[in-house]
């Protein structure tokens, strides 16, 4: 039974709340809280809370409604979260993502082990907050929140002060599904007249929805009243005991205290309209009273150009009381707040992923039918027909683009998670860690960010663990007790860069290479450098912990690292100073779909070189021919390493007499790869390399070419580092690449 859309929808928008809340919290706990923080906090919990009511989903709404409460009640106090409390609320959130998941992968959200867990953290919440709040035992209607006279949070207080009305005021909102149970609205207000005299009635009609969505079966409307009776409170109520549990109401006597009409202005929707306004509708000030108080504005604004504004009069005239003003003041700028994120939102729509990757797919089967069909165009030698064939080829080529920049996504939310992650680790170390991140607007294909997250933990991880010492070690050595841990990402040469570094211990080399020694990795007499030696970490098994913790010392994890980002045609390297600190760089292509490409021949075979790693094309010089691969080419004064791609695959057949050498820079080096011929640049979709050919090293993966033929993607990186590792003192000709097939 396939699940309704829009509880995936749910899911996803509780997912980024809950994201939201997490960095408000750690910002909060690290001493850099205000009360704008809690009332971001208290509108995301409540945006949960009304969505889960939408699903009947009981357990989520009752246990946010007690941490929604909580959160009022400290914007009440206009006090900032302690650290203390910020750390409560992050155990809160976690729970809240427990149930969320628990509704997403369809298990028993009534689990008795969850329910106690979050028995434990809702005692936490309250012992540390210092506030009592009832937990509910269900949820209200989908549309409606409970009375805070019944459950909510206390009324503020007010002084004792009263609002000067005469009259009983109602605010009640109606669910939307009251005309589905055979509910009039209408006909209780008509019913109130029986016994009542109504002096004001305002509709509110904030939640009606655009035309084009109107449901004739659904009550969108809300109403304000003013009425004077001699009834007492119990019977104006019971005009509405029919649909008390289908609407939310709200009875405010003559004469009620200034804290009641401020909890009525906060609760009232964020409507557009204006202070006045908004004092009117919730009745603590009449439409005569705004009048006067309007002319007598203007009247200043003409005499002298100027008049205070229209709250600080009506309280210089004792007409409403100054905490009503600020509530009111407050409210509305949480209304353009809001709507301002709404202008935002309707500005973006949510595209399945799925559909995503099958528009891209088309896409490449466009380019390559576009190729194709340019082939045979120039095949053809018709001058109308080639220039038709241009013209779609830079028309594809513009879609192309347009669909990949669909999928690029910047990398500042992945990095906005390890705040958390460092917090928690950082807290089961004993250590003191910050996370300095930069580069967070550095964009990459979204399946890079989702593909990335777990070597990135793997090594954030590995640096607080292994990296940054104990506090009372640091300060031995003259460092700060606190650590850092630093994230940066940024573009180069075609490629996105992410670096993970840490001014902790630094590797040591020895140590590294003695467990080498050890394992059988290396000789003992062998010579190795330095970015040889920090390779080995990514061996399988390879660790020179002393002892396993529940983090790390099992020798799993960074090969993990290098296996995922191999995988994903990416290289890593490692700089390390003892003492002073580690930096693993991954370097990642930009998209793993398509690409722009240069096309270059060697024999009959066909090779596509990533374009963005293309500085220049030479004519070969005689003096060089017979090089092997990782000789040097003298290149514009400078010694240039070859790679000759003849060799190296064991490519049958003869150079040509005039070979050519295109230069590439990847991973901070350059070198010349040797081809027969320069063929020009194509657009590249990529297709990846059978698990037959999965060890097959230098290549990236293959692509269709206009003619039909299949050409390899050449993995740049990995043939720079291999030629990085060639022994310079025999320029000994490096072994094939070519591997055994492995069993599928």
């Amino acid at each position: 039974m396939s699940r309704d859309p829009a509880l995936d929808t749910f899911i996803a928008e509780c997912s980024e709340l809950t994201g939201n809340m997490e960095a408000v919290l750690l910002r909060c706990e690290q001493g850099g809280g205000d009360p704008g923080a809690i009332n971001e906090l208290f509108r995301a919990a409540h945006t949960i809370k009304g969505s889960s009511g939408l699903f009947g989903l009981d357990g989520i709404v009752a246990y946010t409604h007690v941490v929604e409460s909580i959160l009022d009640k400290a914007r009440e106090a206009s006090a900032a979260l302690s650290p203390e409390l910020a750390a409560v609320l992050l155990e809160c959130l976690d729970h809240i993502r427990q149930l969320v998941d628990a509704v997403a992968t369809g298990a028993e959200s009534s689990d008795p082990r969850l329910a106690s867990a979050g028995d434990a953290s809702l005692k936490r919440l309250t012992a540390v907050s210092g506030y009592a709040v009832a937990r509910r035992a269900s949820a209200a209607p989908a549309s409606s929140t409970p009375s805070p006279a019944a459950d909510g949070p206390a009324p503020v207080d007010g002084g004792g002060l009263r609002v000067g009305a005469d009259s009983w005021h109602l605010s009640v909102r109606f669910d939307p599904n009251v005309l589905r149970n055979g509910m009039d609205p209408l006909a209780f207000i008509r019913y109130l007249t029986t016994f009542c005299t109504i002096t004001g009635l305002h509709v509110v009609d904030d939640a009606l929805p655009p035309a084009a969505d109107f449901d004739a079966e659904e009550c969108r409307l809300g109403f304000e009243i003013a009425l004077k009776t001699d009834a007492p409170k119990a019977r104006i109520e019971a005009a509405f005991e029919f649909v008390r549990d289908e609407c939310r109401l709200r009875i405010l006597p003559p004469r009620s205290l200034v804290s009641d009409y401020v909890a009525l202005i906060r609760d009232l929707p964020e409507a557009d309209g204006r202070l006045g306004e908004s004092l009117v509708r919730c009745g603590s000030l009449t439409a005569q009273e705004l009048a006067a108080c309007l002319q007598a504005q203007a009247t200043q604004i003409a005499a002298v150009g100027s008049a205070p504004p229209l709250g600080a009069m009506l309280v210089a005239e004792n007409v409403i009381q100054p905490a009503v003003v600020a509530a009111a003041v407050q409210q509305q700028t949480e209304a353009r707040s809001t709507k301002e994120l709404k202008t935002a939102e309707s500005r973006s729509i949510r595209v399945d992923g799925d559909k995503l990757d099958r528009l891209i797919d088309l896409i490449g089967e466009l380019i390559i039918a576009g190729a194709a069909t340019g082939s045979r165009a120039r095949s053809a030698g018709l001058t109308e027909l080639n220039e038709s064939a241009l013209h779609l080829a830079r028309i594809v080529e513009e879609v192309r683009d347009q669909a990949l920049k669909l999928r690029v996504v910047q990398i500042g939310p992945t990095f906005a998670r390890f705040q958390r992650i460092v917090r928690d680790v950082a807290r089961e170390t004993g250590k003191e860690i910050t996370l300095e991140t930069s580069g967070s607007e550095t964009e990459l294909d979204k399946t890079l960010v989702e593909r990335i997250g777990d070597p990135l933990t793997h090594l954030v991880r590995n640096a607080i663990d292994h990296g940054i010492e104990k506090p009372e070690v640091r300060r031995a050595r003259g460092k700060p007790a606190a650590g850092i841990v630093r994230l940066n990402a940024y573009h180069d040469a075609g490629s996105v860069v992410i670096e993970i570094s840490d001014d902790g211990g630094g590797l040591n080399r020895d140590r590294i290479a003695a467990k080498a020694i050890e394992r059988g990795l290396i000789g003992s007499g062998q010579s190795l450098s330095d970015p040889e030696i920090f390779a080995l970490i990514f061996e399988p098994g390879f660790s020179t912990a002393d002892q396993v913790t529940n983090l790390s010392g099992r020798g799993v994890g960074m090969d993990v690292v290098k296996s995922n980002v191999t995988a994903l045609r990416g290289t890593v390297e490692i700089d390390s100073q003892q003492g002073r600190g580690t930096q693993v760089r991954l370097r990642l292509p930009l998209t793993l779909a398509i690409i722009d490409g240069f096309q270059v021949g060697i024999g009959a075979s066909n090779f596509v070189i990533p374009l963005d790693l293309v500085e220049e094309c030479v004519e070969m010089r005689q003096a060089a021919d017979g090089a092997a691969a990782g000789a040097p080419f003298d290149h514009h004064g400078s010694v240039l390493p070859l790679i000759r791609l003849r060799d190296m695959f064991e490519i049958p057949g003869r150079p040509e007499r005039r070979e050519s050498v295109v230069v590439v820079r990847g991973a901070g080096h350059r070198v010349g790869i040797v081809v027969d011929d320069l063929l020009g640049e194509l657009q590249a979709v990529i297709k990846p390399l059978s698990r037959l050919f999965k060890q097959l090293q230098g290549i990236a993966g293959s692509t269709i070419l206009g003619s039909g033929r299949v050409a390899l993607i050449l993995d740049v990186p990995g043939l720079i580092e291999r030629t990085r590792f060639a022994s310079a003192a025999t320029h000994a000709r490096p072994r094939s690449l070519r591997t055994q097939p492995t069993e599928d």
